[in-house]
């Protein structure tokens, strides 16, 4: 399963990855993705959770690039990462290297609380910081 999930007050999207992902999966996803992009301003950040994905079809690759350059694209300030066993994964950082500027600050953790930790630091430490920059 692909999920894709955003919150406008917070300018997060937050896309998830669970058990076996097929290339089908993965093309929606990325339709969902840019669906949702239409409505954020630059800037907003990404939260990837890979923590429960078991694995995917080579061919969903062509889709994560499609994804990430839908993010690039919309100037994402941020892409977190949450990928507790390395072996899994799937291509994503070869795959950045080409589809994400230098600008695109990309970090990964192994935990969801790591990640989570991090988001409300980069959003200046507390939940609520956590809503929008823009203002």
């Amino acid at each position: 399963m692909y999920s894709v999930e955003a919150d406008k007050s917070k300018r997060l999207v937050v896309i998830s990855a669970v058990g076996r992902v097929t290339r089908e999966e993965a093309k929606q996803g990325a339709q969902r993705v840019r669906d949702i992009l239409k409505d954020f301003a630059p800037g907003f950040r990404v939260l990837a959770d890979f923590q429960w994905l078991q694995s995917m079809d080579t061919a969903a690759s062509r889709h994560l690039a499609e994804i990430m350059d839908a993010l690039a694209e919309k100037q994402v300030a941020s892409v977190i990462r949450v990928m507790p066993d390395s072996h899994k994964d799937i291509g994503l950082n070869i795959l950045s290297q080409f589809h994400y500027g230098p600008e695109i600050q990309i970090t990964t953790f192994e935990t969801l609380a790591d990640a989570l930790q991090n988001l409300v630091k980069e959003s200046g430490g507390t939940s609520e910081g956590m809503a929008t920059h823009d203002q």
